[in-house]
């Protein structure tokens, strides 16, 4: 089993405060706040976070899916928009929209098309959101 950890701090109340999160390997640190995550404010946000990692997941299962069938792609770029709306009274994540485009020698656009529906449907971040077990271990310092 693989584990992957990231971690995010908040300061402040929702409207004021500030964040940082750090991606477990270090390799992206970045500050977010309300006005990056709900206006159109400078830094990142939790949304922007989780496109990322179902775009860079969805193009790695589909070259994976493709090299599998002998047709290894040239590349395979995706762009994963996350659609937050107010549901029920509270902001929710109502749907991903994965857009993407392969360079693949050797196959036709129905193929393509068939192995990325695949890979939609299997890739590890397209199973999380579609359904998950969400634990929560909690630690308070007073």
């Amino acid at each position: 089993m693989t584990e992957r950890t990231s971690s995010a701090e908040w300061r402040g109340d929702l409207k004021s405060g500030q964040g940082e999160l750090t991606v477990g390997s270090d390799a992206f640190t970045g500050a977010y706040s309300f006005a990056s995550r709900f206006e159109e404010g400078d830094g990142t946000n939790p949304e922007e976070l989780i496109g990322a990692a179902h775009a860079a997941c969805f193009s790695m299962s589909l070259s994976n899916l493709l090299g599998q069938d002998g047709t290894p792609p040239d590349s395979v770029r995706t762009e994963a928009t996350v659609h937050l709306e107010r549901v029920d009274g509270a902001q929710t994540i109502t749907r991903v929209v994965l857009s993407t485009v392969g360079k693949v020698p050797g196959i036709d656009e129905a193929t393509f098309r068939e192995r990325a529906e695949t890979a939609k449907a299997t890739c590890p971040v397209s199973r999380l959101l579609a359904a998950a077990q969400i634990d929560l271990e909690v630690e308070f310092s007073n």
